[in-house]
């Protein structure tokens, strides 16, 4: 009855005119994010991460929310249509959404797309109401050094996770480590890695960061790179499904919300996971497996889709009762939050009890606005598509510029702005993540502040981790989270070498 009772006050906030119209916004720009092919949403709230400077939190929370689920809806758009897709998420989608596209059924597979989502996102938010305030009131009795554990356990985590390389995300998240070690030390004062630059003093803004690795980066890899690739659109039908289409869609949308949702609570890789997953099980329960690959199964899309909204709203039980980002654009909506002096973690439930409320209930009231955005008006849009590409880049940067100058008025900012975007050119180019870099940055200060009392606690002694039964735990998970990809190979490479031994 409690947490009703607060659902109920965050329906309050979140009805509020000025909180719905910041819910629309964010939900319509969400949507051409996703269509648009090689804007995420990760790109898209690095680079509006400036208005934090003026616009009050529940509201711009709010909105920074409806882009990362309205991205989702959208993605499906250019998957199908285009089989290019817009988000890793998608890729899944592409598969069977583009062969249904390519036989005239496009409607039927937008149709389903769309509703899925919907299905999946309400049913992952109640489970996002049910279990997020229980983990935060088992989380509270924490203490530091389970913290600084559960910290590198996310450092571990993405680092091994994001990227096809376990070495290439630790070296990502050094690097962030790095940066987050730059201006003055938490307890001594004294000034760290500045190189006798006074504007270094106060350390790199975080928003500074994630507008140049993301949407900088992105815009300059996209212009160098990838700027003239070409792609050809499949044509539109009327977006409604058969009743048999229906009746195969259900069950493939619940199986796919369950499959998706733990996912997105775990540190385990996003979206990509849980979209293959369930792509795997619709086709081995499926009675019409002959459509698959060939003509495009309805079941192929359904069920990918709402794996990848189940994922994507479960990421917010790690994320607000831990303070732990287990994908990209989690990353950045920490950084969002720390911009307002908030940090997610157990007491965000007690100290910002009515922000996080009205964040829940505003996942429900951009559900239904999604299904509305998207249905009626995927025409509209689809001529997003023919926007020119350098156009786009080009207003990207613009964006990206005027946000970070318009922060603190400083040309050093953006001097390290375009740096910065450099790195992430290099990052991009030489296939190194570049997610671990923000959360090294993000969670690098806190970690040794955590570390720090820990050792306090242990009068000195690093013990202390081992002595507590939930940090040996914790300690256990991140050599599991290290060493499993290795075993996986390893015994990959075996039975590979066994099979094709002669006999």
């Amino acid at each position: 009855m409690d947490v009703l009772t607060q659902l109920m006050a965050g329906f309050a906030t979140a009805a509020t005119p000025i909180n719905l119209l910041w819910c629309l916004i964010g939900c319509v720009v969400g949507t051409a994010v996703g269509v648009l092919p090689g804007i995420g949403p990760a790109v898209a709230v690095a680079m509006l991460l400036p208005i934090t400077a003026k616009v009050e939190v529940t509201a711009s929370m709010i909105f920074f929310a409806g882009i990362y689920y309205g991205a989702m809806y959208g993605g499906s758009t250019t998957s199908i249509l285009l089989n290019t897709p817009g988000e890793t998420g998608t890729m899944v989608t592409a598969m069977e959404g583009n062969k249904m596209a390519k036989s005239g059924r496009a409607g039927a597979a937008l149709a389903t797309a769309a509703i899925g989502s919907f299905v999946a996102g309400t049913i992952a938010t109640v489970l996002v109401t049910l279990f997020a305030p229980m983990v935060a009131q088992f989380a509270v009795k924490l203490g530091p050094p389970e913290y600084f554990l559960l910290m590198v356990l996310a450092f571990t985590a993405v680092s091994a996770v994001l990227g096809k390389s376990t070495l290439r995300g630790l070296t990502a998240l050094f690097i962030g480590l790095a940066f987050g070690l730059i201006g003055l030390d938490q307890i001594t004062g004294q000034a760290r890695y500045t190189l006798g630059v006074p504007e270094l003093l106060d350390g790199i803004e975080i928003v500074l960061m994630a507008v140049g690795l993301f949407a900088v980066g992105e815009a300059l890899y996209m212009v160098l790179y990838e700027g003239k690739v070409k792609a050809s659109q499949s044509k539109m039908s009327s977006v409604h499904m058969t009743g048999l289409e229906w009746k195969r869609s259900w069950p493939a949308w619940l199986r796919g919300t369950f499959i998706g949702f733990p996912f997105g609570t775990i540190p385990a890789g996003g979206s990509e996971i849980p979209t293959f997953l369930s792509y795997g099980v619709e086709r081995k329960l499926s009675k019409h497996t002959e459509e698959f690959g060939t003509t495009g199964a309805i079941e192929g899309v359904a069920g990918p889709e709402a794996a990848n909204n189940a994922a994507i709203t479960g990421t917010l039980v790690p994320l607000l009762t831990l303070g732990i980002p287990t994908s990209t654009t989690a990353a950045i909506l920490l950084g969002a939050f720390q911009n307002y002096g908030i940090q997610p973690g157990p007491q965000l439930f007690t100290t910002s009890s009515a922000l996080v409320w009205a964040l829940i209930a505003s996942l429900y009231i951009g559900n239904i606005m999604l299904l509305v955005l998207n249905l009626p008006l995927v025409g509209l849009w689809v001529k997003l598509l023919k926007i020119p590409r350098p156009y786009l880049y080009a207003g990207i940067l613009i964006f990206a510029t005027l946000g970070v100058y318009g922060m603190r008025q400083s040309v050093f900012d953006l001097v390290l702005l375009y740096g910065i975007g450099l790195l992430g050119v290099v990052m991009r180019r030489f296939d190194f993540p570049t997610a671990p870099v923000i959360v090294g940055m993000i969670l690098g200060p806190l970690a040794e502040a955590q570390l720090r009392n820990a050792i306090s606690i242990g009068e000195g002694s690093a013990l202390v981790f081992l002595q507590r039964p939930m940090s040996l735990v914790l300690l256990a998970i991140v050599v599991i989270v290290l060493l499993l990809p290795r075993i996986g190979k390893f015994l990959a490479a075996r039975k590979g070498a066994v099979a094709a031994a002669p006999i």
